[in-house]
């Protein structure tokens, strides 16, 4: 038993002095490994007397308990000595000036939220917010598509799991929400009218090409009270896109559409002028077709909890990377998500360049061009 004293003081001595963690993993394999000294003196056990097999098993045992606790407390103490010295030797004179030429720029779809809220603001408007992850209820159902809806089949949707333990049930499970139209239903059911919001955010469908990415930015507007009619909406619309758009003379038309959440339908063009190689918003001889709109169902009001006999109300929504790519002379839309810089500095706007209805919606001097 000496000698297996002396042995735990030697290893436990170099264990402690080990420097460096490729030092102290030298230890570890030179005593614990497959041919380590104590391992292979746990190899001889089995030709020793019965007691004497017992004895020495037992001190090799709390020799081995002990080696093993101080390889790891001396692993740890050298793993924060590595860190500290490398954040040392690393640190940063935050004090230093910013370059110009890496100063940071504002995505464009930033800059379109500012400009949406901006004009809806002065419109009274309140902006509202809901979950990205949506139950069935908000995201369909509420909005007068259940189940085998037909409309239903027309977005392309991304569903989720929500009881890992049991089979995936398409009546149960949760959706990526597909639109921000759950945000309306949630609002209706915590507030009587009069209602007058916006609902910007993320939005997830299952597609990619030039004019579409699996996540893209929705913005629905929602107003709700008594003699609301179909009026109200397209003099909102009309207002709103002269001035996002920043033209006194703005054409648009409004055609018969088919959504299940209202009731008229119709889809809103500007007037515009095409050429290969350019799209000039304003007078011209040809229409694009910008958002979709309607008077909201009488289905969805009751599913809000407001008694469609009392109160009407419309509803509007529009991609704001659309509006965007419209605005800007943004060819496509899946640079927005490439995160390359030389791209943002083209597009995008200084820090500081804030949009408001006062001091200039658009701010294009703060343009990266």
């Amino acid at each position: 038993m000496e000698n297996l004293e002396d042995l735990k003081s030697e290893i436990l001595n170099k264990i402690n002095h080990s420097a460096v963690l490729k030092e102290l993993d030298d230890i570890r394999v030179s005593v614990l490994g497959k041919k380590g000294k104590l391992t292979e003196m746990m190899k001889t056990l089995g030709t020793l007397p019965l007691e004497e097999k017992i004895s020495l098993g037992k001190g090799l045992n709390i020799i081995k308990t002990k080696i093993e606790e101080a390889i790891e407390t001396q692993k740890k103490f050298l793993e924060e000595k590595a860190l500290n010295e490398k954040l040392k030797s690393e640190t940063l004179d935050v004090t230093l000036p910013v370059r110009p030429e890496t100063q940071g720029r504002i995505h464009p779809v930033s800059k379109i939220y500012e400009e949406v809220a901006a004009i809806f603001g002065q419109m009274g408007f309140e902006v509202a917010e809901g979950p990205d992850i949506e139950d069935q209820f908000h995201n369909f159902n509420a909005l007068n598509m259940p189940l085998n809806h037909p409309a239903r089949q027309m977005q392309d949707t991304f569903y989720l799991n929500n009881n890992p333990n049991k089979p995936f049930d398409m009546e149960t499970a949760y959706v990526i929400r597909t639109h921000t139209s759950g945000v309306q239903i949630r609002t209706m059911e915590k507030q009587q009218p009069p209602i007058r919001i916006i609902a910007m955010g993320r939005t997830y469908r299952s597609d990619y090409d030039a004019t579409h990415t699996p996540m893209f930015h929705q913005v629905e507007g929602l107003v709700i009270d008594k003699n609301i009619t179909l009026s109200h909406l397209k003099g909102c619309l009309h207002d709103f896109m002269k001035a996002f758009f920043e033209l006194d003379d703005l054409p648009v038309r409004y055609r018969p559409s088919y959504f299940p959440f209202t009731e008229p339908s119709i889809e809103m063009d500007i007037g515009c002028l095409k050429s290969k190689t350019e799209l000039k918003i304003g007078a011209g001889n040809d229409w694009l077709e910008v958002l979709g709109c309607g008077m909201v169902h009488p289905n969805v009001l009751r599913a809000g909890g407001i008694n469609p006999d009392e109160y009407q109300g419309f509803a509007f929504g529009m991609g704001i990377d659309r509006l965007a790519m419209l605005k800007y002379g943004i060819p496509d839309l899946r640079t927005f998500f490439e995160s390359d810089v030389r791209w943002l500095k083209h597009y995008g706007f200084t820090p500081l360049d804030f949009s408001s209805m006062t001091d200039g919606l658009s701010n294009n001097g703060g343009l990266a061009r």
